[in-house]
């Protein structure tokens, strides 16, 4: 590819374009009617890293760190590392039971509204068919465009396609490489697969560390997100950390500019950023495995992962509950959140159990409880009840001990939906928020529970609406529908 002539289009598409690569223009930006009626998206990590399967999805950082678990590991399993590197493991991945279809079809039985399958991590492996390596998944190891076969089993039934670039922290990811006698030390004979391997930073959080990365990785940086916009046409792009960086901030602007242009030709677009990568406003925040304390008045995502200890398979993934995770998507749609919840795929292309399993329960729950939660918009208070989400990244992998009197509210279809989230046993609920004292609540004429045939009993007084069945029993979150005149 013709790196020049690319960035040269980049600039075309900018000039004729309504967004310019400037702050002030991007805050025209609006999110499209589409992402804001999605709540739900399966993240996708799948890659060379899913061979050793090992401690998780930054092996090939760690495997060069002397001393770490991977390292070790590396040694005893693999052998020395100038003998068989990170590169090595591409001829294993033969993902030869992958088949885009079936994923999408789990996928969809699940309740998923978009995917966001990783088009390429840190490890600088591409998993789509490229013009700017040779060094990706239609060339070497499964000689598949991966990306390309699930946005297309994707659109056929109707599910958003997105992609994600972890791109940029291929700057330093194969650093520690170069501080002892490995493959990395002879990084020119494999090429732009291990380049640049630069020095990582002391703290990553520092926005002007150095060295910082280079005109040219940068603009090769942007070529690659442009790439994968043109030939798939992602009505989701995710970046993941680290575009923060000071040096990247100019490139950023560019990219949302061209894909913004872009993406208006097929019914726009959505960029997925961390921390303040982007002028507020300009694109959706997403907040990694942790949420927001209270509603907010714009868009917000939450990515996690079933697996609590990694995003990648391996043999020792630690589970999340299907229930816990319920609760999560529940909570966070009632603050006006999305859900992006990931799935790790064996490096022959198949799920575990335990994947499918969590996946099939979620499903069945939004199969029922849907009209709560896909649409959905907010009411005039999120939750009610004395459990409290503690906000911030890194927050989700304890188990939140919700109570009966925990209640997520959602509006949808003329009608309020409060999810009870830990039903009681002696089926009596009360919602204080709908006490007859309440200013912003008429005649209450109708309740029932989304999945149930049972009629409830219902009454009113200042204290709240007080509900009561029979025969409702549910380990996840009972869905109540409130009718209203």
């Amino acid at each position: 590819m013709d790196i020049k002539k690319y960035l040269q289009n980049i600039d075309e598409v900018i000039e004729k374009g309504k967004y310019k690569d400037t702050w002030e223009s991007l805050s025209a930006y609006r999110v499209p009617d589409w992402y804001a009626d999605s709540k739900f998206g399966i993240f996708i990590h799948w890659g060379v890293y899913s061979v050793p399967a090992f401690g998780n999805e930054w092996y090939s950082r760690n495997m060069y760190i002397q001393g770490s678990e991977e390292y070790e590991h590396h040694l005893k399993t693999y052998g020395a590392h100038k003998d068989f590197g990170y590169k090595d493991f591409i001829p294993l991945f033969k993902a030869e039971k992958f088949s885009a279809d079936e994923w999408l079809d789990l996928f969809q039985s699940a309740g998923a509204q978009y995917i966001v399958p990783v088009a390429e991590h840190h490890d600088g492996f591409q998993m789509y068919k490229s013009e700017i390596s040779k060094w990706n998944a239609y060339e070497m190891g499964p000689r598949r465009d991966i990306v390309g076969e699930l946005s297309e089993a994707a659109k056929k039934r109707g599910i958003i396609n997105g992609a994600s670039s972890h791109r940029v922290e291929h700057w330093f990811f194969m650093g520690h490489g170069r501080e002892f006698e490995s493959d990395i030390t002879d990084s020119e004979k494999y090429g732009d697969f291990y380049y640049p391997a630069m020095p990582e930073p002391s703290d990553l959080q520092d926005l002007f560390s150095s060295p910082e990365p280079s005109q040219e990785y940068l603009e090769d940086w942007l070529v690659r997100c442009c790439e994968i916009v043109d030939r798939f046409q992602p009505r989701i792009v995710y970046f993941d950390w680290w575009i923060q960086h000071s040096a990247v901030k100019p490139y950023l602007r560019k990219f949302a500019a061209y894909y913004y242009n872009r993406a208006g030709e097929w019914g726009g677009g959505v960029i997925n950023y961390k921390h303040d990568a982007f002028m507020f406003g300009t694109a959706v925040v997403d907040i990694e495995r942790g949420q927001f304390a209270d509603v907010k008045p714009f868009i917000w995502q939450t990515d996690t992962a079933i697996a609590k200890n990694s995003w990648c398979y391996t043999e020792n993934n630690s589970y999340k509950k299907p229930g816990a995770i319920i609760c999560d998507l529940i909570d966070i749609v009632s603050k006006n959140g999305r859900l992006l919840l990931n799935v790790g795929p064996k490096a022959d292309g198949t799920f575990s159990d335990e994947d499918r399993s969590i996946l099939m329960e979620i499903g069945r729950w939004l199969r029922t409880n849907k009209e709560a939660v896909y649409g959905a918009k907010v009411w005039r208070q999120s939750s009610e009840g004395p459990t409290r989400i503690q906000e911030g990244q890194f927050t989700d992998n304890e188990d939140r001990n919700y109570t009966e009197k925990d209640i997520r509210f959602t509006v949808n279809h003329g009608c309020l939906y409060a999810a009870v989230m830990k039903y009681p046993a002696d089926g009596s609920v009360t919602i204080e928020s709908l006490g007859k004292l309440s200013q912003f609540c008429g005649m209450i004429r109708d309740v029932s529970a989304l999945g149930f045939d049972e009629r409830p009993a219902f009454s009113r007084d200042d204290k709240g609406l007080h509900i009561h069945t029979e025969s409702v029993r549910s380990e996840y979150p009972v869905v109540l529908k409130i009718v209203m005149d």
